[in-house]
Parts: C-alpha cells; sequence; structure tokens
C-alpha cells in the first residue's frame, strides 16, 4: 500500500534523472549564447580583422594611417561635440516637457504625450525632411519672409551647418527624455509634494528638493541613451545635404561605400564601437552609483 502512494519520481532511482536536470539549463542557455555570438560578437570581430588588413598582409598599418588622418580627427570632433550638443538640448526640452505634462494640468496635455509618444515610431529622417520643407531654401518660412520683405535670397539657411543637425537630432530624441521621465514621475508619491507644499515650500524648492531628486536615474537613463544614439546617427547628417558636417558614420559610409576602402572603413567603424561600448560602460557605472545612492538614503 506505502508503495502504491508514492509518486513515480520518488519511486524512481535517485540519480536517474540527474543528469537530464543538469544538462537542461545548457540548453535554455545555448539558443540566446549563439544568437548573441552570430548578431553582435560575430559582426564586431569580422570588423576588427578588416581592419588589420594591409597591402603585404596584417598589421596596424591601416590603424597607423586612417588614425593619423586630419579628416578622422576633425570628424571625430565633429561627431562628439554635436552629440554632446543635442544630448544637451534634449535634456533641457525633455525635462521641461515632461514636468508640464505630469504637473501643470493643461487641455490636451494627453494628446501633446501622445504626439511626443510618436515621434518615437518615425524614422529619423523624416524629421529631417519637415526641416527641409519648413527652413530649406526654398522652405516655407523663406517663402513667408521673402513675401513679406520682398526678397529673393533666403534669410533662413542654417540646416547645411552642424546647428542644422543639431535641432534636427534634438527635434527627434527628446522623446528619449521625455518617456523615462514621465515614468520616474508617475512613482513619485504625491503625499511627499503635498507634505512639502503645506509645510510652505515653493515650486520650485518642491521641484528642486523633492521630484529631480527622485528622477536623476531616470534622466541619467535618458541622457545616456540619447548620447548614444546621436554619436551614432548617420539618416538625419545625410538628408540635411551638410556637406561640410561630416561625422564619423558619415565617414565610415564615405570610404566603406563610396570609395570602398574596406580596412579603413573598419577602422574608422572600430573606433565607433569603441565609443560606443564606452559611453555603455559609463552609464552602467554611473547608473549603479545613482541607485546605489538612493538605496543608501
Amino acid at each position: 500500500m506505502t508503495a502504491l502512494l508514492e509518486s513515480p519520481s520518488a519511486a524512481e532511482a535517485p540519480g536517474t534523472r540527474e543528469p537530464g536536470r543538469s544538462w537542461r539549463p545548457v540548453l535554455w542557455t545555448l539558443p540566446p549564447v549563439l544568437t548573441v555570438l552570430l548578431i553582435a560578437v560575430y559582426p564586431i570581430v569580422r570588423v576588427l580583422l578588416e581592419s588589420t588588413k594591409t597591402k603585404s598582409g596584417r598589421g596596424v598599418g591601416t590603424w597607423s594611417a586612417v588614425l593619423a588622418e586630419e579628416s578622422f580627427r576633425n570628424a571625430l570632433m565633429r561627431t562628439v561635440t554635436i552629440a554632446v550638443s543635442s544630448t544637451i538640448g534634449c535634456l533641457l526640452l525633455g525635462t521641461f516637457l515632461a514636468i508640464v505634462l505630469a504637473f501643470v494640468p493643461f487641455p490636451g496635455s494627453q494628446l501633446v504625450g501622445r504626439l511626443i509618444d510618436s515621434v518615437l515610431t518615425l524614422p529619423s529622417f523624416l524629421v529631417t525632411l519637415a526641416f527641409t520643407f519648413l527652413y530649406g531654401t526654398v522652405g516655407a518660412v523663406n517663402a513667408l519672409i521673402n513675401q513679406i520683405a520682398g526678397g529673393t535670397r533666403p534669410v533662413v539657411n542654417f540646416l547645411s551647418t552642424p546647428w542644422g543637425v543639431i535641432l534636427a537630432e534634438v527635434t527627434f530624441f527628446t522623446p528619449f527624455v521625455v518617456r523615462p521621465l514621465l515614468a520616474a514621475f508617475a512613482q513619485l508619491p504625491r503625499e511627499q509634494l503635498d507634505v512639502a507644499s503645506s509645510l510652505g515650500a515653493s515650486p520650485w524648492r518642491v521641484l528642486a528638493q523633492v521630484v529631480m531628486p527622485e528622477a536623476w536615474p531616470a534622466l541619467a537613463a535618458g541622457g545616456s541613451l540619447t548620447l548614444l544614439l546621436t554619436l551614432n546617427e548617420f539618416g538625419i547628417v545625410l538628408f540635411t545635404g551638410a556637406k561640410g558636417v561630416i561625422t564619423l558614420p558619415a565617414l565610415i559610409y564615405t570610404r566603406g561605400i563610396v570609395t570602398f576602402d574596406l580596412p579603413g572603413a573598419a577602422v574608422l567603424a572600430s573606433v565607433q564601437v569603441m565609443l560606443s561600448l564606452g559611453l555603455y560602460l559609463g552609464y552602467r557605472l554611473l547608473f549603479a552609483r545613482l541607485t546605489g545612492a538612493r538605496k543608501e538614503s
């Protein structure tokens, strides 16, 4: 009777299923690991190997030649400058929009929030194309100014400059800052705001000492993501038609597709990957420090 009540697993020998159980986690882990190796690690390794090709075999000659070029230094400096400037603009505009949408009720606030979210679904070149129709040399703004002033030459002509690229990137990437901040503001207990207000704190003091300290991790996440995206942005730079604004992605395209200098393009792509990975590592360290400081407090 006792043997009939025992479960099948208990009736079996203790070591009959141990090998299957030990291999099951490996079998579940193997597909995602292979997928990551195939779609992420292999392209990076392939680019690194391509960057070591020289006329006489393999070596660091291509690296030395490319890194010594003035065009590389100019593209690197311009890439970092545009990315940092665009990120600062996104942080300022995104923080302002998130605060207004979260704490300043007004008719149509939900519609504005949906419109901001809809920008995330659009390709980046579409924003640049809209800017061309508005602020281009034959765009609507110049046509209106010339019609009023009676001129023929374009008054507004900044799209072919770094400022045009920065403005387009700020317009497109600001939602990446707004959305994390709105999520952080939604988790903020309203009781804290009510208590701070009842104690006589001004709205600016509540914002600085109660709201923003809770939003720093979200702000760091949005800013880091925006900096990473603007650092690798290519579509906006291409569609602005700014021939003098050559960033690293644009230079990679020119050397790899136009002049078919694959080893040189691979060197530039490797530098781009190093910048992206370094930025991601810095973001992880900053995020860990911010979250650790919040837990200690």
